[in-house]
């Protein structure tokens, strides 16, 4: 089995790496950033490209299937046998990229049996990292850049994940402008059972790194997403002690599924 230390020695500087890609290009706004709409109409750029070449160069490596957002998708009658793979998004959060607002992500998870274990979420804009290991507990690197390179030293600046938060209001990540009704609904109800409900408003796979980091309390996603959206996040926050769960039936997502959509979730302490 491929350990899970491993895996973030691989994936933390694969991360990082694509990162760097990613702004090189963010910083260059007028120049053509090579959008286009993929068969469900969201973007995709340049630097969504660049960074897939990145990342499965340095975790073919490993000799693991990866299943990214951006890649080549295997059919289900092969991928059932992986037991053990990577999936990625080289750049979640396409819009926020366009949008230059700061808030995307790369996300890349190790995931065992349908279970993530591993997660490595990275935002370029801040140099902010997020990582997570079963039975390790997951940590925050505020800014990489003050490691050096220096992957011990990185590990070692951690902190590890919740941080200690002094706050009076319940916090939900959810969207300030355009809640669904069935958003709506489960803030309603949260609001019955807190006298302070505050909404926070986060891009990509940042709306699960306030949970885990405990400037959030809980993120309603009930939308349609995909594995490589949350897969990282989920290993993040399952190594933080907390939950990812279905909506409908409480019970942890899989992956790796014949269908890749995930079902609505909510992610909590």
């Amino acid at each position: 089995m491929y350990n899970p230390t491993e895996f973030l020695r691989a994936a933390i500087p694969a991360a990082i790496e694509a990162g760097k890609a990613i702004m090189e290009i963010y910083a260059r706004p007028t120049e053509d950033w090579e959008v286009e709409r993929k068969n469900d109409n969201s973007p995709l750029t340049l630097a969504d490209r660049k960074a897939n070449v990145i990342i499965v160069d340095r975790l073919q490596a490993t000799g693991l299937p990866i299943l990214s957002e951006e890649g080549a998708h295997a059919p289900y009658d092969s991928r059932k046998d992986w037991t053990e793979l990577f999936v990625v998004d080289p750049l979640d959060g396409t819009k926020e990229f366009i949008k230059r607002n700061g808030e995307f992500t790369v996300n890349i998870a190790y995931v065992v049996k349908g279970t993530p274990v591993g997660g490595v979420i990275y935002v370029p804009a801040t140099h902010t990292l997020y990582f997570g290991m079963k039975g390790f507990g997951a940590f925050k690197v505020g800014d990489v850049t003050v490691a050096k390179n220096d992957e011990v030293q990185l590990i070692r600046s951690a902190a590890r994940l919740p941080m200690e938060t002094q706050r009076r209001n319940f916090v939900v990540v959810a969207s300030r402008s355009h809640l669904s009704a069935e958003t709506q609904a489960f803030i309603d109800a949260l609001r019955k059972e807190h006298a302070n409900v505050e909404i926070l408003s986060a891009g990509s796979s940042l709306k699960i790194c306030r949970v885990a980091e405990g400037s959030a309390d809980v993120y309603p996603r009930l939308a349609p997403t995909m594995e490589w959206d949350t897969a990282a996040g989920d290993a993040i926050v399952r190594a933080a002690g907390m939950r990812v769960c279905d909506a409908a039936t409480g019970k942890p997502l899989t992956y790796n599924k014949e269908d890749l959509h995930n079902p609505h979730f909510v992610v909590s302490k």
